[in-house]
């Protein structure tokens, strides 16, 4: 019997876990055990259910709060565990965003496609931008690519900044109202050092196809709505929104997960002190002096964790490893009674660029966003603090970042500066964001190249290929099958089932 050890219990943990039952099922002679070292399993998914004093429940999610809907895996696993109909999309009736300037609150205009302008009128009448700076948007249609591409190239051979392509392509202007914010802060990067290639590579690609990012995007805009009304939704069909979650927060696909798994091969509260090879498998030495054995390792922790881990069985990679730099932040959750707060509440969320020099980074009304987060008459809140811009923010207690993020709030969205809380907590994410720096591909190139001298040992999480949620998922799966196939097991990936998608 192949026996697998995975360290760490979040999503990629999980879905390596899940991979291996499934293939157990279908007859591999396979066992393993999860390893975690908090008393619970998610990871960065963790929400919160409280109950409010006065009645009703409070769902928050602490770390990551949806995933985008286009990206299939959840909605797979979903599938496969029967739990697909719970999955829900945001309210879009309340779909604004608003952007921080002078210490106003502007909304986005109509038409922006991500940062770029795909409408004349909507950006013409925004205060967010300067006319010297919506002019200069405009000129993208005009201004030639940088470069052309042999054929055969490919954004990872062309990468740059995000400040240096939105500089270059829509203005300085551009970068620091709405650029920055949406496309760097909100995956804690700087602009000044995030690759487009390994977050965005479609806009490189844009460039290259349309010589233009307005141009690429007014396709994009076309294409969309072109499917739209090929496709119109049918009655009674689950609503599609770009973001998708829970009815019972994110963490539900988690604890579906860790039941399918079966909840007697994770350990809980035991974290991994060292790896090395023991013949042709592998010992992991636990933090309680327990050592396990295994023919395999799927090593699912934050980057400089599978660093330490690596340390002394393959000092080369523990190097790479180390190169991909994370940044810390938290996530305040506050709730207040409906008559403290402004009664126009329809809006998704905040952001706040760094030019602004806010301790607040963004802001999502939980109870605006998705249906029943918060009970009748409360309005729930998620503010997000530190991040590379100012991580020495969370210097601060926990009762000194609520009363901060209460502050922010008052200040920006108008909450009665007096307005007692019904609900707070803090969550801290300690090196939990790992920024993707120019040449991040290049660098996970070279990591699976000497993850794959390492017969039976795989790397996974949200360090490598992808931070979202479905992407970490996807790591795990991808690790289980390469250990496997170290080990001479081929799994079927035409499963019929697993191939179905939203």
């Amino acid at each position: 019997m192949a026996r697998i050890i995975i360290i760490g219990g979040g999503i990629a943990g999980l879905g390596a876990a899940y991979k291996l039952r499934r293939a157990a099922d279908a007859g591999h002679d396979v066992d393993f055990t999860l390893l975690e070292r908090d008393d619970r399993i998610g990871g960065k998914i963790w929400t919160d259910t409280a109950e409010d004093p006065e009645g009703g429940v409070y769902v928050a999610d602490g770390g990551s709060d949806s995933f985008l809907t286009d990206k299939t895996a959840v909605h797979r696993v979903a599938r496969l565990l029967g739990v697909f109909d719970e999955e829900t999309g945001t309210l879009e009736e309340n779909k604004r965003t608003f952007i921080v300037k002078d210490g106003r609150l502007v909304e986005m205009p109509d038409g922006m496609m991500m940062f770029a302008p795909t409408r004349i009128v909507p950006l013409a009448a925004s205060h967010l931008y300067s006319w010297p700076a919506k002019f200069r948007m405009l000129a993208d249609v005009l201004i030639p690519r940088k470069e052309r591409w042999d054929q055969g190239e490919t954004a990872q051979q062309h990468d740059e900044t995000l400040e240096s392509l939105v500089v270059r392509r829509l203005g300085r202007e551009c970068l620091d109202r709405l650029a920055e914010p949406l496309a760097a802060g909100v995956n804690g990067d700087l602009a000044s050092e995030m690759s487009v290639a390994a977050r965005y590579p479609m806009l490189l690609e844009m460039e290259q196809k349309h010589g233009s990012l307005v141009l690429g995007f007014l396709e994009q805009r076309r294409r969309v709505e072109r499917m739209r009304k090929k496709y119109p939704p049918k009655p009674g069909a689950k609503r599609r929104t770009m973001f998708s979650s829970f009815n019972g927060g994110l963490q539900f696909i988690c604890e579906k997960m860790a039941d399918a798994v079966g909840r007697e091969n994770i350990r809980t509260g035991v974290s991994a002190t060292a790896i090395e090879r023991a013949g042709v498998g592998w010992r992991v030495t636990l933090s309680d002096g327990e050592a396990l054995e295994g023919d395999a390792v799927v090593l699912a922790t934050e980057v400089w964790a599978a660093a330490g881990l690596c340390a002394t069985v393959a000092p080369e990679l523990a190097g790479s490893l180390e190169t991909i730099p994370c940044s810390s932040c938290a996530t305040a959750l506050l709730a207040y009674d409906s008559g403290d707060c402004p009664p126009d509440l329809r809006w998704h969320g905040i952001l706040t660029p760094s030019v602004e020099r806010r301790p607040l980074t963004g802001v999502t009304l939980m109870s605006s966003k998705w249906p029943h987060r918060a009970p009748e008459g409360r309005v729930l809140f998620r503010g997000f603090l530190g991040g590379p811009r100012d991580e020495a923010v969370l210097e601060r207690s926990d009762d000194e970042l609520l009363a901060l993020a209460h502050a922010q709030l008052a200040e920006l969205v108008g909450v009665r500066p007096d307005a007692r809380p019904r609900y707070k907590k803090l969550f801290r994410w300690e090196k939990g964001m790992p920024q993707y720096t120019l040449g991040h591909l290049d660098r996970v190139d070279g990591i699976e190249r000497l993850q794959g001298a390492l017969a039976g040992f795989a790397l996974a999480g949200n360090a490598y290929r992808g931070v979202g949620v479905p992407n970490a998922l996807e790591s795990g799966e991808n690790a289980v099958s390469k250990v496997l196939g170290d080990l001479g097991i081929t799994l079927d990936e035409d499963d019929a089932e697993e191939k179905r998608v939203y």
